[in-house]
């Protein structure tokens, strides 16, 4: 499984990424909360832009499920931390992404689900990055989280060969992929799950 993704991300989360996750683990915290909900909203997004395509209304049911329930997980720890909840600005992986978005179906779709796949795909790769960094707690639940990532990448890549073309999928993953490693491994100015690695001024909080 892992070796799956690592060959469909083609890069690994660079390490200056997870020093910095090691210094600011408050924050890694509160943005991996919002991502599970930004997860299980696009789920739904899906659902109701898509309503006429019953795999897809099934698979993202039971996707949004398990986000909220791993939404209910990061919140709890963050609450036996004493970690205060405060609002963080988005990282730019996600928006730079759906810029890629094609405008006319069914291109839109295929892009749609690809850029799900890769961004379950890099949340699942840096959990296995990050976890061995990370106090017990921390590691275990990370590690944890890696069978379900790993599965609803596959389950995006699925959907997209249901209803897209093989050799349209393999050319825009072709597109996308150079664009996802220049996001994750680009400087960032903030800190976030889905950040490159910060400037050195903010490596540590």
């Amino acid at each position: 499984m892992a070796d799956n993704i690592h060959e469909f991300l083609g890069s690994a989360t660079p390490q200056a990424w997870i020093d910095a996750a090691v210094a600011n683990v408050d924050t890694l915290l509160l943005d991996h909360k919002n991502c599970e909900y930004k997860a299980a909203s696009n789920a739904i997004n899906l659902m109701a832009k898509y309503q006429e395509r019953p795999d897809l209304i099934n698979a993202m049911s039971r996707l949004a499920r398990e986000e909220l329930v791993h939404y209910e997980q990061v919140l709890k720890i963050i609450k036996a931390r004493n970690i205060p909840l405060r609002p963080l600005t988005a990282a730019r992986y996600a928006s730079g992404l759906r810029a890629l978005v094609r405008r006319n179906e069914p291109g839109m779709i295929t892009d749609i689900l690809l850029i799900s796949a890769f961004i379950e795909a890099r949340s699942c790769e840096r959990f296995g990055a990050v976890a061995p960094h990370l106090d017990a707690e921390l590691s275990k639940f990370y590690s944890g989280l890696l069978a379900s990532e790993a599965r609803h990448f596959q389950g995006y890549i699925r959907l997209a060969h249901l209803y897209g073309d093989a050799e349209d999928i393999g050319k825009r993953i072709a597109v996308i992929r150079p664009v996802e490693q220049a996001l994750v491994a680009d400087p960032d100015s903030d800190f976030r799950f889905h950040s490159g690695p910060p400037i050195p001024a903010l490596a540590v909080a």
